[in-house]
């Protein structure tokens, strides 16, 4: 869960601001760790935001830190995000600089991580810079101790990414995976936190204590659906001594995180989509050492490969991020990122992706009163992440991948389609559109698609 915020646009809000957690300006963040002889000119300094004006005039300054091609209106950031213009030249500068000069090349990066950390409610020894999603995930996953009989929960709307590495130690080890159906909201189906929190309870009072691991999305990316993953954690998993690793893949850059508020254990994240970093960058988090896998594991030797007991918080965090020849432009650029969103306000960006994703909802409904929208329309349980299938017939994938090209080449809208199974004993997949609003989207953006989409649904029809 995010922090609660009620983060509607003040006055305060639009003014330069950054997390007093953070202590760091964005306009040190481009050259501090750089050495010396690696420094560009003085003029190398990342401009820090100034947001001032009326709330139209401040996301309009938000929107114009983006090069995004204007023939077309791009929501799909929860494929990938855009660099904002400003991180983006001094992320060419330092490559370039590296160029001139090799010897330069291998940077400590640490420091960085240590700095962002504050940002997603962690200890700065907590937070770990890794690639990106999958690549924190497989790290715990394949580091963690299974043993024959062990039941590991997940969810039948995971991303290969979790599933994969999941099938691998079950084969490895004779541990087994068991994937929760999670109700799916439908017009005709409304759901609550409360029935996403007895899903994982059932399976927990079911299989008791084989059960040794949950894994499971912040947000799905399916259908865009926010779990209660602090209920999950603190009602499910905690009590009954199991430990969580959350798939957080489209929450970084989304929500206003605070990993310590969320109470899970492991925390993957990507750097790469709704934090527009660049790619192959991402966020592990490993609380307190995994002091808590070691109680709820006393019974194995190796809890996790790259920690025992006398490891100290950083020298696992050293561990973790040490990857030889590192690269240092990326973390540089992240972090540059990371302080941006500060400034402009984790909070006061949740916001504005909830209430885009709100109207998105609401004209679709009214465009197309008779579709299936999957995006739960309650906000504790939305993101900004909305899917909807505009035919009857849920099945028909190439119908749908047609729409979604058509819709980009006719009409300028760049979404994409995903599918999952409505119903756990279904044998084909429903399809569906998933439709990604940022904070450099506004009313206008979203009102267009529609209408697009509309046009476009009556010349298929």
């Amino acid at each position: 869960m995010t922090k609660n915020s009620e983060a509607s646009l003040t006055n305060a809000g639009r003014r330069v601001f950054l997390k007093t957690t953070t202590g760091v300006a964005l306009a040190a963040v481009g050259t501090s760790l750089l050495p010396a002889t690696a420094h560009a000119s003085s003029d190398n300094h990342i401009e820090p935001f100034h947001g001032h004006g009326s709330e139209h005039g401040f996301w309009n300054k938000v929107r114009n830190e983006f090069i995004l091609n204007k023939r077309t209106t791009y929501m799909n950031i929860g494929t990938s995000g855009t660099m904002p213009k400003r991180v983006l030249k001094d992320y060419n500068r330092t490559n370039e600089q590296i160029s001139i000069n090799p010897w330069n090349s291998n940077v400590p990066t640490l420091d960085y991580a240590k700095q962002i950390a504050p940002s997603f409610g962690a200890d700065e020894h907590e937070l770990v810079l890794c690639r990106n999603t999958t690549d924190g995930l497989c790290t715990i996953i394949n580091g963690l101790q299974f043993e024959y009989g062990d039941i590991i929960l997940t969810t039948n709307h995971e991303h290969p990414g979790v599933t994969t590495p999941l099938k691998h130690v079950a084969q490895r080890y004779g541990a087994e995976v068991i994937e929760l159906a999670l109700p799916v909201y439908t017009p005709n189906n409304e759901v609550s936190a409360d029935d996403f929190v007895q899903v994982f309870n059932d399976a927990v009072n079911l299989y008791g204590n084989r059960v040794r691991l949950m894994v499971f999305s912040h947000v799905t990316f399916t259908t865009g659906t926010t779990l209660p993953a602090k209920r999950i954690c603190q009602e499910v998993a905690i009590p009954n001594g199991i430990v969580t690793l959350v798939d957080g893949a489209h929450t970084p850059g989304m929500f206003n995180l605070d990993f310590h508020d969320i109470d899970c254990d492991f925390y993957s994240g990507a750097g790469h989509k709704w934090q527009c970093g660049p790619g192959a960058t991402g966020f592990l988090y490993v609380r307190d050492n995994a002091k808590r896998l070691f109680e709820f594991w006393s019974d194995r030797e190796t809890p996790l490969w790259f920690i025992n007991s006398s490891s100290t918080a950083t020298a696992v965090q050293a561990r973790l991020q040490s990857i030889g020849q590192d690269n240092y432009p990326a973390k540089r650029a992240l972090a540059d990122c990371c302080a941006l969103w500060d400034q402009i306000g984790r909070d006061t960006i949740e916001e504005r992706i909830l209430d885009l994703s709100a109207l998105c909802k609401k004209q679709l409904a009214k465009k197309f009163p008779d579709a299936m929208i999957f995006a739960p329309n309650v906000r504790e349980l939305s993101s900004g992440l909305t899917s909807f299938n505009p035919f009857d017939d849920l099945n028909d994938g190439e119908l749908l991948t047609e729409f979604r090209d058509r819709l980009h080449e006719e009409y300028g809208y760049i979404v994409r389609t995903t599918s999952f199974y409505l119903d756990p004993y279904d044998t084909v997949k429903t399809y569906t559109l998933r439709i990604s609003t940022h904070l450099f989207h506004d009313n206008d953006d979203v009102k267009g698609l529609v209408k697009a989409m509309k046009q476009l649904y009556r010349e298929m029809r």
